[in-house]
């Protein structure tokens, strides 16, 4: 399933091979294969159950995969507990979002550095970031669990971003929030390419996803069964509800 590679185009930023994992006996990841370029947006398509939010899991380290290589900036990281993956540029924004109650908004992005040799610099990485997203920017003094839902999941983002990463797996971002703000949000992720931060991205607003994303591929009972432009899956709905529809 990887896509040919022409000769003297640069290496993918991220290439998987072969990968396999389990959730106790049952297996969800079915030797997949797939890559991530550089500065690159790719959708993974599905629908609930496929195997797409095990596959990020997988990628990042917090399940063990059985067989197959992940590949990361030329590095094989398959090997590797998840904050070393992070060191090397990989960051991961859950469908929980995981911020943490009773910290600030300025305390939630200060975790995302916490771990990074570049600790000095936490001032002017919020400073920038708060710039970023001026909502949160009113907010950084605020409990950031009394948020709303979308603005936690913007806070989610931007310390997944304090990092620096060169790429950010992105699990139902717009998950339950209000419009104006998915809007935003995707408005951010077209930022991000811009800025040279690659993106995969499990999204249950499937046409929204493939207007923002150079290619996508569709999983279904934890293979990839289709890969190609995102602009070809656009027009093409009827695939779209063969794997996608809920």
């Amino acid at each position: 399933m990887t896509p040919p590679r022409a000769p003297g185009n640069p290496s993918p930023l991220l290439s998987v091979e072969n990968l396999n994992a389990w959730y106790d006996r049952s297996h969800v990841v079915q030797n997949i294969a797939f890559t991530v370029g550089r500065g690159e947006i790719v959708t993974l398509m599905g629908r609930n159950g496929a195997g797409k939010t095990t596959t990020l899991r997988t990628l990042m380290g917090l399940l063990v995969r059985r067989s197959g290589t992940v590949v990361f900036d030329g590095q094989a990281l398959h090997e590797q507990p998840a904050h070393v993956r992070y060191h090397h540029g990989l960051a991961y924004v859950p469908e929980d979002r995981r911020i943490v109650p009773s910290l600030t908004v300025r305390e939630n992005l200060l975790l995302g550095i916490i771990a990074s040799a570049d600790r000095g610099e936490a001032d002017s990485r919020i400073d920038a970031i708060a710039d970023t997203f001026p909502r949160l920017k009113e907010r950084l003094s605020q409990e950031a669990t009394s948020m709303s839902g979308g603005e936690q999941q913007m806070l989610a983002i931007a310390r997944a971003l304090m990092a620096k990463p060169q790429m950010i797996l992105l699990d139902e971002p717009s998950e339950g929030i209000m419009p104006v703000l998915v809007d935003e949000m995707f408005e951010l992720f077209l930022s991000m390419k811009a800025s040279g931060t690659s993106i995969l991205l499990v999204e249950q607003n499937v046409e929204r996803a493939l207007t923002i994303s150079d290619r996508a591929y569709i999983m279904d009972q934890g293979r990839m069964v289709h890969e190609g432009s995102a602009s070809a899956l656009l027009a093409q709905p009827e695939i779209q509800n063969r794997y996608c529809a809920v």
